[in-house]
């Protein structure tokens, strides 16, 4: 009888390969449109049709690599001030990035804690350029999986929940937590033991936005693949090794690339109805529309590798067993109790429309902090948005970010 893990550790170089057989393609429809181009306004009007489609040829690609983040300056009151982007703690999995401002006042702190789920932290880029004017602000810039070396051993769940205490003690006391989507629950996590060992550096708040703290709670599309198939499913056919061609080689992970299909078949005719709006507006002459497209897509065909214990304990202990919102999680074999948690204020925030983390999950953790005075915990849910406008977008920016500023402001 074959082995099933073995043309499962396969699929990544095949995957490799069907990609690395298309770059010639690419170049070709990249110099065509170049070509007319060069011919002149009228003649690059005359195949404007033509142009698109090699314009859509060289796109349909994943990228590996992180985009940037592109904040160059920010509003700071009155006066225009630099963005740059500074590595603060570093470890082969994560970076901790401080994105400074030149001449800048004292400000709150706070420690964005982005999802590790097959892209890059750039995903939150709009989350961040929103903060950013009134906050000192420090992202956990995740590093891709497929570029870390075996040697330097294992990044699971436990490995997380250790990387946010140790970043915020780097960021020293007083900082706020704002964690958004898949790490509420390691975010929750590391707020209570670091309360339970009264560790100076706990949060004096913890913002958690459309999280999967309690799965039970109308369950959603996400949820019911996670729980339609046992953990020996998730290892024999998600799981492959890397490449050798890359750093990370023989390591074994979840393929960003496996995630980012899953994602994408979930709302298949919303990205095919994209495409070909995409091509439409090039085929027009539409830049803006275009652009906007093409913005949205780079990113999120960027792609990110997890390890595989990592995804495996998060399948596992978040989405099967629910262990954090029935009090049975336990990290490096001490139990995690919410309940110790007494002076970090909490404020929970979730979408109407979610199809990730639906209603209830995330307004879960007020019960699990049962020790928290009624005056520190607020719950917020927006109407009319789904799982990204949560974070990201017009209603971010003006109706939830407000609650979010005003929650560390009170307790500075």
């Amino acid at each position: 009888m074959q082995n099933p893990s073995l043309s499962v550790d396969m699929m990544y170089t095949l995957y490799q390969t069907s990609a690395d057989m298309m770059l010639p393609v690419r170049a070709l429809a990249a110099a065509t449109s170049r070509g007319l181009a060069l011919g002149g306004p009228e003649t690059f009007d005359r195949w404007r049709a033509i142009g698109a489609l090699c314009e859509m040829t060289t796109r349909a690609a994943f990228s590996h690599n992180r985009p940037a983040f592109d904040i160059e300056s920010v509003m700071c009151g009155n006066e225009l001030v630099p963005v740059t982007e500074e590595p603060v703690a570093t470890t082969p999995f994560c970076t901790l990035v401080r994105f400074a401002k030149q001449n800048a006042p004292p400000q709150p702190k706070v420690l964005l804690v982005v999802p590790l789920s097959g892209h890059f932290a750039t995903l939150l880029r709009d989350t961040v350029r929103v903060l950013l004017p009134d906050h000192d602000v420090h992202v956990t810039d995740w590093t891709n999986a497929r570029d870390v070396g075996v040697w330097q051993g294992r990044f699971g769940f436990d490995e997380y929940v250790e990387h946010i205490v140790q970043f915020l003690e780097t960021m020293g006391p007083g900082t706020h937590v704002v964690a958004v989507c898949q790490p509420c629950v390691q975010a929750l996590a590391a707020a209570a033991l670091m309360a339970e060992d009264d560790n100076p550096a706990q949060p004096r708040s913890l913002t958690l936005m459309a999280g999967p703290v309690d799965c039970r709670v109308n369950p959603t599309k996400v949820n019911k693949l996670a729980t339609s198939k046992p953990m020996s499913w998730f290892e024999q056919n998600l799981i492959s090794r890397v490449p050798l061609r890359f750093k990370g080689a023989m390591r074994r992970v979840y393929p960003g690339f496996l995630q980012l299909t899953a994602f994408m078949s979930m709302n298949a005719e919303r990205h095919i109805k994209a495409q070909v709006d995409l091509y439409r507006a090039l085929a027009k002459g539409d830049d803006a529309q275009a652009e906007t497209i093409k913005t949205f897509y780079d990113e999120y065909f960027a792609v990110l590798d997890m390890t595989a214990e990592f995804y495996l304990e998060t399948v596992e202990r978040v989405f099967q067993k629910y262990l954090l919102a029935k009090g049975e999680l336990e990290w490096k074999g001490r139990k995690v109790d919410p309940k110790a948690i007494r002076r970090t204020a909490l404020f929970t925030v979730e979408g109407e429309r979610d199809d990730i983390c639906s209603l209830g999950q995330t307004v879960a953790a007020h019960d699990l902090c049962a020790s928290l005075r009624p005056y520190r915990k607020k719950h917020y849910m927006q109407a009319g948005v789904g799982h990204y406008g949560v974070f990201a977008g017009r209603r971010w920016a003006g109706q939830i970010y407000p609650l979010v500023r005003n929650t560390i402001l009170a307790n500075e």
